[in-house]
Parts: structure tokens; sequence; C-alpha cells
């Protein structure tokens, strides 16, 4: 059984990583069947290009993605390889891509022992759909300093909620898709949302946003507004089909868990009147429906139409 002979930041060819020490040579993860270890490799400046968004953490730990770039992660294989390493005797070897076929020795390391793992929505590869990704949290034995990729947030035990401006042109998908270009729904949505919002504070209403961290999530979740004078949670879509309907009221009891103590009421913002059945759809969710109309907004909080 071969010794473990490579030192921390010491770069090395990929090819003779595995001539000593066996496991797969294509790949993230590398259970070895001649040493008792568990090979993994990150690149973030190529890993995002496959919905991985790897580094470190402000708990200390690496935060590394598992491996699958289609379709929801799996505990099998390489990731389970990762779960059960200490079941298994294996240790953790992490390395760096650094260039064309040489990765760098980041350190030993090994799963946390409390909250090993946890999910996050990410794109499958070459932005393709959004799907369920695993992340480890491996803890550092014998490592160099920490440096290189960080992560913007370290999950939380304790959930956050923060009023941000009504100007930043943030959105959940900024999170999960960073380098996506919007869509051309997103983009009216967005103008729908500057514009209502003006027209509310400039009847002096007191309207923001909100970033919301649930306990145990990498990535938040965004509102598009909230008034406070009418206590209302307002999510808006750039399109009236069934489908922006529906993940609209998704979103909009989403966030109102998080708005408990104040019991806000809920509405969707669109750029037109939706279809009947729609309508109804809202209303039997208890959620209002506003549209722009004649210059200024019509909502079936205030006026009933007679198909109702």
């Amino acid at each position: 059984m071969p010794e473990w002979n490579i030192a921390i930041g010491q770069k090395i060819k990929r090819v003779d990583i595995h001539a000593d020490h066996g496991g797969r040579r294509q790949g993230g993860i590398g259970p070895s069947r001649v040493s008792p270890v568990v090979l993994l490799f990150t690149d973030p400046t190529k890993g995002h290009r496959h919905g991985y968004f790897d580094g470190w953490g402000s708990d200390g730990c690496y935060h590394y993605a598992g491996e699958g770039q289609v379709g929801d992660q799996k505990m099998t294989q390489g990731n389970l390889a990762i779960l059960k390493h200490r079941e298994d005797r294996r240790d953790l070897h992490l390395f760096r891509g650094v260039s064309s076929g040489v990765a760098q020795y980041m350190g030993r390391f090994e799963l946390a022992e409390e909250n090993p793992w946890y999910l996050m929505d990410a794109p499958e590869t070459n932005q393709g759909p959004v799907r369920s990704v695993i992340m480890f949290r491996l803890r550092p034995l014998e490592a160099a300093d920490p440096s290189g990729a960080r992560l913007p947030h370290t999950p939380e035990p304790q959930r956050s909620v923060e009023k941000i401006d009504i100007e930043q042109r943030l959105t959940e998908r900024t999170y999960v898709e960073p380098s996506r270009e919007p869509y051309e729904a997103e983009r009216r949505e967005s103008k729908l949302v500057e514009d209502y919002a003006a027209f509310l504070m400039g009847a002096g209403h007191d309207v923001s946003r909100h970033r919301i961290t649930p306990s145990g999530e990498l990535k938040p979740i965004i509102t598009d507004l909230f008034d406070a004078t009418t206590n209302r949670l307002i999510e808006a879509k750039g399109t009236v089909t069934r489908e922006a309907v529906r993940m609209a009221i998704g979103q909009l009891f989403d966030y109102g868990r998080h708005f408990m103590e104040l019991e806000p009421s809920r509405a969707l913002l669109v750029p037109s009147k939706p279809r009947a059945d729609l309508i109804g759809l809202c209303k039997y969710a208890q959620v209002d429906v506003i549209w722009p109309d004649n210059g200024g907004y019509f909502t079936t909080a205030e006026h009933v139409p007679a198909h109702w």
C-alpha cells in the first residue's frame, strides 16, 4: 500500500497522482481501490459551467459540490464514498486545478460531523435546468491556510431577513445562475416592479424589498416588493401564463412564512389582465391581482369583476 507522499501546496500532474494512489482519472471524486483515500478535485474557475460552486465558508470548512452534472444529485458512488469515508477508513485529499492536467494539493480533510452536507439549487452543465446539488462540508485536518474561492454566504442555523433597496435589481436566479442573461420576461418583470414601486411611493407608501436567507440554506430568496403601508407582499411576473401565475402563488406563500408576525396579504403584479380562470385561481389562493390600467393600476382587491 503506497504511503502518502504529496506535500501541501505541491503542484503535480493528475496522472501522476493516480499512478501512485489510484482513483478514477476523470471527474471530481476518485475513491481509490489501492490506497485508503478518496481523491477530490476542484476548480472553482471552471466549476460554475457545471453548476458547481465550491469554496471556503465562514465556518472554516471547504464546501464541496458532489458529483452528477445532470438531474438531482444522489448519495451514490463518489458522493457516498465521501459520506462513508470514516466508516471505510479512507482519508479525503483535496486538490485544486491550476492548469491543464496539473493540480495543487490543498491538504487532508474530513467530513464535518455536525451538518456534514446540505442541498442547494444549481443549474445543470452548460446552464441547463436548475436541479438539487449536494454540498459537503469538509473540515481541514492538515491543510494550508484557507485561500482561494470563498462562498458569499455560509448556511446559518438561524434565518435572516434583510431589507434591501428597491433599486437593487437582485433576483433569486442571480444567486443560482449568476452568469445567465435575463430572459425577456424577466426584463419586463423588473420594469414592472420599478414602475409600480414608483407609483406606490408617489402615493406616500413605504415600499421595500427583502432578502431572506432561510436557516440552513446557502442562497437567499428575494421578494419583489413589500408595501408596509398596506401590509402586502407583492410578487411580479412579466407574463400572464398559467405557469407564471402558479409559480408566483408558490413564491408568495414561501416568502409569507418569513413574515408570519405581520400576517401580510398577498398580491400578484402582472403586465396585463390574466384570463378569468387564472384570476379565479388567485382568488382561491387568496392572492390579489394587480395590473396597469389607464395610467394607473387595477386590483381585484378593490374591484370585483362581474364574472365572480
